[in-house]
């Protein structure tokens, strides 16, 4: 496996005015597919986040919202309502419209979590709305020799052995999501097994190592590596590490989007517009 690029996420607002760390926008589609964003929502402060995201709608594709720290309640138009909590997955595959919110809960913690944004093949974009939420108790957990492990979804080789999440839409894609610690000066060998290898660190430092090439870069926070297929072996700095690994078979399909809208083709993008305005797109 070889670093193909390095990527850093960018300040951005959203909702109604949450700071976030993004990465996103078309000239990242193909380097990330199938993903098409991840975002790190991050802050003692709760005025950076404590707006939320009211109530909006989407189509197209699924989101994935991990949380570390903090609470969330999420509520959508098909009734479902859920309050998530520290270690807890939201997934939520938006197929042809859903309308839902997601609102940090006041806590005395800091909040700490991503969402990530899945797509959806061309004969999927219109399936039925779905929703799914685990709690940390139902999240693969491994202790390891250098670290610990966090299987959100998909399976992963760590050192030789493989750890595997149960199936949330067993017709969906299905990625790799997996959060990674690795004590200080740790080294550690993984192979998502699925496509392309992204590592986004969000604590410490990793000092990448082809296992085929001698060549050795780093990565500091905030900073996604894109990989090629492939084991690849990292090494934590004199901190640990704390980072997300993500992998993903490339749907290779074209990619329109606007806004909360992923579909592939701009008259399908109108249509959804039309929809939204019309009150179809949650018919």
């Amino acid at each position: 496996m070889s670093l193909i690029s390095i990527v850093k996420s960018v300040p951005a607002r959203d909702g109604a005015g949450v700071n976030i760390n993004r990465m996103a926008g078309e000239q990242l589609h193909h380097l990330l597919d199938p993903f098409l964003m991840i975002d790190e929502i991050r802050s003692d402060n709760q005025a950076d986040y404590m707006a939320g995201f009211p109530a909006h709608p989407h189509r197209g594709f699924e989101t994935i919202t991990y949380l570390i720290s903090g609470r969330m309640t999420h509520r959508d138009h098909l009734g479902n309502e859920k309050t998530m909590s520290d270690g807890g997955v939201q997934w939520m595959t938006t197929g042809r419209g859903i309308l839902h919110s997601e609102m940090p809960e006041p806590t005395d913690k800091s909040f700490h979590g991503f969402q990530i944004w899945l797509n959806l093949p061309s004969e999927l974009k219109m399936t039925d709305p779905e929703y799914h939420d685990l709690g940390h108790e139902q999240i693969v957990h491994a202790s390891l020799d250098v670290g610990s492990i966090r299987v959100i979804t998909g399976g992963v080789n760590v050192n030789g052995d493989h750890y595997e999440a149960p199936a949330v839409n067993e017709s969906r894609t299905r990625p790799v999501i997996a959060d990674l610690h690795l004590l200080p000066h740790e080294q550690v060998t993984l192979d998502p097994e699925r496509g392309q290898t992204f590592v986004y660190v969000y604590e410490g430092r990793v000092y990448e190592k082809s296992v085929t090439e001698k060549a050795e870069q780093k990565l500091s926070p905030s900073e996604l590596g894109v990989f090629s297929p492939g084991g690849v072996r990292l090494t934590a700095g004199d901190k640990g590490l704390r980072a997300l690994i993500l992998g993903g078979d490339p749907l290779k399909e074209p990619v329109f989007q606007y806004g909360p809208f992923v579909m592939n083709t701009q008259d399908q993008i109108e249509q959804a517009v039309r929809d939204y305005q019309s009150g179809q797109l949650t018919a």
